[in-house]
């Protein structure tokens, strides 16, 4: 009887985790995720996989290398995914020593798991790497050969994390590989996070729950994809004969600007973008009455970064061409179209879930308990 495939991820209760949960137990695998105590719930995106035969959640920590070594030793894996990390950008300039001991020295605990439990020669490791290591690029597109300069405490953590993992496929023969991702994104990107932060904008403008959306640089440049078809390039990438580093892109580019403008669109609200600099505005030109000719979009400084990347464009050919993997099976428009109407939905529904908390706490105040 052929042994069944194991995977590990690490993140499992983020964007990516939940999918590639999702992909791999559709593969066949037994999937084991890596999530940490809270008091508070966080794993809404993958609720509707717990209780699957397949499905196991284990409490452990990235920053806690004795939990990773005994549950890397009682799992077994075959495959390690490592998607944790403390993955916005902004955030890492206010907690730099936390993003660093996650994003990079966790991924050398993961390393070393598998090495004190002699796994080194049976079980694969991907290491979910980023293209803010391009940071201030020094050439357009960036593909596996072009130089890094990380501009941010979260690109120089994750940097460590590309220079560990190639250390050890080379000192100890493991094959363990990098998979250096553009932007992806989906309607389980977390709410901070600018797309969602747009698209949710959107939707609740047009639904009258907000007013205004606040935004940084209208101008940097970002390569998205869906999150959904860049999971399935991670799995690609362990299945190769010998491990390797990826870029995983779509190859196409587009500004902040041009995201907010398509999802208010999607929404029900043309937008026209006047002015520059801090002083630029989205006013809605056409849509519902009461918006036309109100301002919806407006940039404030308090979300300008103190060193800001402004022009990532991968250069997929290299998982194209060996991995057979295909980078635009999710346009861009498909993707904001995608994100917008889930939000919209999420915002109805998030209305009546809170009438009815409103509903209920009144007749509960006037004494009506049956």
């Amino acid at each position: 009887m052929e042994k069944k495939n194991i995977a590990l991820i690490t993140g499992v209760t983020g964007q990516d985790g939940s999918y590639l949960s999702e992909f791999l137990l559709d593969k066949g695998y037994e999937v084991h995720g890596i999530i940490r105590r809270s008091s508070v719930d966080y794993r809404e995106r993958i609720a509707h996989l717990e209780g699957k035969p397949d499905f196991h959640l284990h409490y452990a920590d990235m920053g806690d290398s004795m939990s990773l070594v005994k549950l890397v030793g009682k799992v077994q894996p075959t495959e390690i995914y490592n998607l944790a990390a403390q993955s916005h950008v902004q955030v890492s300039f206010d907690a730099p020593e936390f993003t660093a001991d996650v994003d990079a020295v966790g991924v050398l605990r993961i390393l070393e798991a598998v090495r004190t439990n002699h796994l080194e020669h049976s079980c694969r490791i991907y290491q979910a790497s980023t293209s803010e290591l391009y940071g201030k690029v020094e050439e357009v597109p960036q593909n596996e050969q072009t130089p890094f300069h990380p501009y941010s405490p979260y690109a120089v953590a994750k940097l460590y994390g590309y220079w560990i993992v190639k250390e050890y496929r080379e000192a100890y023969d493991m094959f363990c590989c990098s998979g250096i991702l553009f932007n992806h994104e989906s309607e389980r990107r977390g709410e901070t996070f600018v797309t969602r932060k747009i698209t949710l904008a959107a939707a609740r403008i047009a639904q009258g729950k907000q007013e205004k959306l606040y935004l940084g640089n209208l101008s940097s440049l970002r390569d998205w994809g869906y999150a959904k078809d860049y999971v399935e390039c991670m799995w690609l990438i362990l299945q190769q004969e010998k491990p390797e580093d990826y870029v995983i892109a779509t190859g196409v580019q587009h500004s902040v600007r041009e995201f907010a403008y398509l999802a208010f669109k999607t929404a029900g609200m043309e937008l026209e973008f006047r002015g520059e600099g801090i002083n630029e505005k989205g006013v809605c030109v056409a849509g519902p009455a009461h918006l036309v000719g109100k301002t919806l979009v407006e940039v404030s400084e308090d979300f300008y970064r103190p060193t800001d990347v402004v022009n990532l464009l991968g250069d997929p050919s290299k998982a194209k061409n060996e991995l057979g993997w295909n980078p635009q099976s999710t346009s861009f428009e498909q993707l904001v179209s995608i994100m917008v109407k889930h939000d919209m939905q999420k915002v109805a529904a998030d209305h009546v879930a809170g009438v009815m908390r409103t509903n209920l706490a009144e007749y509960l105040e006037k004494g009506i308990t049956k």
